[in-house]
């Protein structure tokens, strides 16, 4: 396939999350202040009950393929900046799957803290890589972050697509308002 139809894809689809994040805020914020939307946001969370780990898991795993995509078949070697998102994407497949499979909820407190840290960087990258001049300082590595290999609708990048992963998975774990997988009991309350 080739890697523009690729890259346009992951594209449209980074740009639709984005809206839909923006309306979730927006609607949280309204029905914060205004008591409004109160119904509305919570029907939308009893529908993502049980469901965050496994939107999540799908969004990191389809991430993580669209970064092996972009360095084992296009060819893209990632810069410095690339490398500690990928730090904080690769870590959740395994973990987000081994909470799913066990049936563990509480997984989203390990998940959070990794994709907060991931958001902020692939934040700070999606703003030099659209507006170098205030980048504070270069990349060690062979690639700078500065230069995107994908620019589409002159603006969305790569890492602005790891952006929007990495806030869906966080809005998904958020949204989810199962609690935490029950404790199985200690061998010596089953005396």
């Amino acid at each position: 396939m080739p890697v523009d139809a690729v890259s346009t894809f992951l594209a449209t689809g980074a740009l639709l999350i984005a809206v839909l994040l923006v309306a979730l805020i927006v609607l949280g914020l309204v029905a914060r202040f205004s008591g409004r939307a109160a119904d509305t946001l919570a029907s939308l969370q009893e529908s993502f009950d049980g469901l965050g780990p496994m939107i999540a898991l799908t969004m990191a795993a389809v991430a993580t393929a669209g970064s092996l995509y972009y360095s084992q078949v296009a060819g893209f070697i990632p810069c410095e900046y690339c490398w500690y998102q990928r730090i904080a994407m690769y870590p959740l497949v395994p973990v987000l799957f081994a909470g799913v499979r066990a049936g563990d909820r509480s997984v989203r407190r390990y998940v959070i803290p990794l994709a907060v840290i991931g958001s902020i960087i692939a934040a700070y990258h999606t703003l030099i890589e659209n507006f170098p001049e205030i980048a504070t300082a270069e990349c060690s590595g062979v690639v700078a972050c500065t230069a995107p290999y994908v620019q589409k609708f002159g603006f969305l990048g790569i890492p602005f697509m790891a952006l929007m992963s990495f806030g869906v998975i966080i809005a998904a774990l958020l949204l989810d308002r199962s609690g935490p997988s029950p404790t199985p009991p200690t061998s010596q309350e089953n005396l």
